[in-house]
Parts: structure tokens; sequence; C-alpha cells
């Protein structure tokens, strides 16, 4: 169904919160439920994302009010924009679970928890669903679009809006995702007293920030936060990779695959601790590193790792930065003959439900109303809500955010070379091996 199909009107809408937690989620969910319901609609709030919604059955799993989800009254949603937290909780439940292609959507086997999940929505007249998540939430709100296109015609249909949501500000399609400026000053704080730690104790902190496949939040960390160096995914280049091998787990042939060194890795931070010493007369200082470059490790280091229903490897429980501490504690000392004092820190869960920043409870807010705007004045199905420079509405497809292939949604990395990626290479102290981006020689003396 097309956004100019005339589709019928939206009388009863769902909201659906799925994955990590993220500041701001409540203004989200605030502002798209009173909208709906100053406009004289319902509105039902799904617990724990997706989780009930796949198990449904029209018998033995019937949803229930208060138990599955709640029926929104305005005294519910009224003065939460700026609360912690989630007010219908989420989960990683994987309604697409098994799709790997647009023909897997008319196999009845691969569709089971998809239709669960659609005849969930039928079975209580939602009209229209509001899905609010990261990459893997978009995925999923578009496998519900695509797999209603292969219903019969006379089938009831549900239109599915998407409201992007992650910390890791990786989302093509939008300037800026909620949550993303919260997370980044929680973390710099942090970071920021970790530097003073350091710093009287001439010590050293490794610290791993959440970042899984792009480095937004690892690099406004360090920018804000004073690192003296920062790492993401888009930094490993040809110094930085090896080849490892492994076997795939499906077929048992064995690969080689690039991944990280984590040798040169250790050597870079080493460097970088004795051009402190030597130069700017400094024995002490922080690194951050993306916690997805966890999952380029040798297989050596993650074999045996749980993951999620995503396929995402478990990285709290890699613990790069212990990892990489421990080899530069190591390496220090061979080239040295001394002792230093290095730690793995990893941060991450603390900012996922700090206080939201005002520009965040803005940001979702918008992102909400935007909801009810794309579903009641502009009758789109199938698209995300976006904002743009002054907090400006626009609505995008999800066929210009999904590979139509393989399904997937396409992440956005820090292009190399960029004027953001520039300032945090010049931000950061310089070893002899490090591009010199930015204006000539700086002033190491309060670094």
């Amino acid at each position: 169904m097309s956004a100019t199909s005339h589709p019928a009107p939206v009388r009863r809408v769902g909201i659906i919160f799925s994955g990590g937690p993220a500041p701001a989620a409540n203004a989200v969910i605030s502002a798209a439920a009173v909208s709906f319901l100053e406009s004289g609609r319902e509105v039902i709030g799904f617990f724990h994302g997706y989780s009930n919604l796949v198990d449904y059955h029209p018998v033995s799993h019937r949803l229930l009010p208060d138990v599955h989800y709640r029926i929104f009254k305005s005294g519910d949603v009224r003065g939460l924009r700026n609360e912690r937290g989630i007010c219908i909780g989420t989960a990683r439940t994987n309604p697409g679970k098994g799709i790997e292609k647009r023909d897997d959507l008319a196999d009845p086997a691969k569709t089971t928890r998809l239709r669960n999940v659609y005849n969930a929505l039928v079975d209580l007249e939602i009209d229209a669903l509001i899905s609010i998540g990261g990459d893997d939430t978009l995925k999923t709100a578009n496998f519900l679009y695509a797999y209603q296109q292969t219903l019969p015609d006379d089938a009831r249909r549900v239109r599915v809006v998407h409201l992007p949501k992650t910390i890791d500000n990786d989302y093509r399609g939008i300037d800026f995702t909620f949550g993303f400026f919260t997370a980044v000053d929680f973390m710099a704080k942090e970071l920021l007293n970790l530097r003073a730690d350091s710093r009287a104790t001439s010590s050293w902190f490794i610290v791993e920030t959440m970042g899984r496949k792009a480095g937004w939040l690892p690099y406004g960390v360090a920018i804000a936060g004073e690192a003296n160096l920062v790492l993401a995914v888009e930094d490993l280049d040809d110094k930085l990779l090896t080849q490892d091998v492994q076997t795939d787990p499906d077929s048992g042939e064995e690969r080689r695959v690039p991944c990280l060194n984590v040798e040169a890795l250790t050597e870079r931070i080493v460097d970088l601790v004795l051009t402190r010493e030597t130069r700017d007369r400094k024995h002490y200082g922080t690194v951050v590193l993306a916690e997805g470059l966890a999952e380029t490790l040798p297989d050596r280091y993650i074999r045996g790792v749980n993951r999620d229903e995503h396929g995402h490897l478990s990285l709290g429980k890699v613990n790069l930065a212990d990892l990489i501490a421990s080899r530069v504690t190591e390496v220090y000392e061979k080239r040295t003959g001394r002792k230093k004092k290095m730690r793995g820190i990893q941060l991450g869960y603390e900012g996922r439900c700090a206080q939201p920043h005002a520009f965040d409870v803005m940001l979702g807010s918008q992102l909400g109303i935007g909801a009810f705007r794309a579903l009641c004045e502009e009758k789109l199905d199938g698209h995300m809500v976006s904002v743009h420079g002054q907090l400006g509405l626009t609505y995008v497809p999800f066929s210009e955010l999904v590979n139509p292939e393989t399904m997937v949604t396409e992440v956005r990395f820090i292009e190399t070379g960029s004027d953001f990626h520039k300032l945090a290479r010049f931000l950061e102290t310089r070893t002899e091996a490090t591009p010199a981006w930015g204006p000539g020689p700086r002033n190491e003396e309060r670094s």
C-alpha cells in the first residue's frame, strides 16, 4: 500500500520500543501518545518490545491489557518527557529472525513470528504501529511493512512508521538521533573524571565506550572528554588489520578474514604513552576505544561468547578495554623496563538512561509528533520520521534506508578525512606516525 492509495483512517495506534534504552525515550513516547489522544484516537503501548507479540496465539496466548500492553490515558503520558528510562520497557526480541532476503517473506516457516505480530495487531484492531528503535528495529519495521504486501488484497493493513533511536548516532537519513548528545555528555564527564584520576596517579585509562558499528559516540566522548587518542571501526586500516583463520559455523569450512591486529594496536598505544612522557613530560592520559572493535578481534579472543537474536556479539563479556590495557602494560614494561598503571574501563550502560538533555527532549518530542503527522496528515506507510536543521520534519521511505536484496539496514559511518574525523585527529595527542590534520604544531602544555 503506497502513501497515495488513500489508506483507512487511523483510529487506534500502537507504540513499541525495541532494542537498547536511550535518553529521551519517554519524550518520544509521550509526544506521540499525546498527539493521538488529543485528536480523539486511542493509543496502546506494548510492554517490552516485541517479546509478547511474537508468541501471540488467538487461543493460548492472547494479549491482555496491563499485562502485555497499556491503553494510554492522558495522565499516563503527561509530564513524562524528562523522565529517565522507558515507560513501556524494551527488549531485543527479533520477529524477523531467519528472514535474510525478500523471498523469505513468502515462507510460512520463516515468517511465523512476524505473522504472530501481525495477527496480534489485527486482533487488537490496531490501524498503525509506531516503531521506535535502532537499525535492527527499522529492519523489523520494514519486514512487517513488506510482509503485508504479500497478503491478499482484502487483508487488513496495519500501517507502519519508524522513529530512529540509537545513542550510537549511526543512522542514515537523519542528522542526529535522540539520546546521542546526552550519552556523549554523560560519558565525557566520566572520562574527564578518569583523566583527573590518571593525572593524580600518573597512570592511564583505556576506556571502551558503546559504538558497535560506527564511531560517532566514542569520537564525541573523546572530543568532549579530552582523550589523547580515539579509535573506532572506521580507523581500521592496513596498519591495524591482520588476517585470521576462522571456521564457518554452518559449513565447517575454514576461511581467512580481516581482523584487528591486537599487537599493532598495543604498540600504537605504547608509542602514545612514550610520546607523552618524553616529548610532553606527561605521565598520564586516556584512550577511548569503540566497543565495536571487539567484533573484529581474532577468533581466539571471542570464541564461545554469546550472541543476541540479531546475531550481535555480547561485547560486554569480551571486555576489550581490559584486554588492551593488559597487553599495553606488558609491552610498555618490555620496552622500558618500567611498570605502568594501565586500567581498562567500560562505559555505556550508565549513559543509556541518563537524565536527557534539553536538545534530546526537543528532538525526541518532534519525532513523536512527527509520527502523528506522518500517519494522520501525510497518510504515510513504510516511512521513517526524520528531523533536519532547525527540527524540521521530513519522511524517508524504508526503500531508501534498507538494502532491497539483503533486507538489511545500512549504517552511517564517520567518513575518513571528513571535517568531524579531522576534528578528533587534530585534538588528540599526535605521535610521529600520526597524520597531522590541522594548521601546524600545537601547544601540548595543558593537554
